[in-house]
């Protein structure tokens, strides 16, 4: 992640705590037994996965829309678990707040930069 944006760094970390949080949602679920035991506990493999896996993708621009796609796919685990949505609102709201904070960020970073070629350009 060197070299990546602030945006990417927030999102990456969000995505993998998430994934963590929705390995445990996944037992919680195979424990109450919601779903039968494969469905339960391969779905909740998958997410973890495809969360793993966003953190790396987020280097590309549809990486960000991946990593909204599977906050809609944590929101629909409340028809499961209704307090689930505590889970979703939570990282929605983290995730929502990293991508426009870190969106802000690399802009200020990217004026600055060129305000600082400028003044190098300027000296020569």
């Amino acid at each position: 992640m060197r070299g990546g944006s602030v945006r990417q760094s927030l999102g990456a970390i969000v995505l993998g705590f998430e994934s963590v949080v929705m390995f445990f949602a996944a037992l919680v679920i195979f424990g109450l037994k919601i779903l039968p035991a494969p469905l339960a506990l391969g779905g909740g493999a998958v997410l973890c996965v495809l969360l793993l896996a966003s953190t790396v993708l987020l280097r590309y621009r549809w990486g960000y829309a991946l990593g909204w796609a599977l906050q809609a796919v944590i929101a629909a685990t409340c028809i499961l678990v209704p307090m689930l949505a505590i889970v979703a609102v939570v990282f929605i709201g983290l995730y929502a707040f990293c991508m426009i904070k870190g969106g802000q960020i690399d802009r200020q970073k990217a004026a600055f930069a060129a305000a600082q070629g400028a003044e190098q350009t300027e000296e020569r």
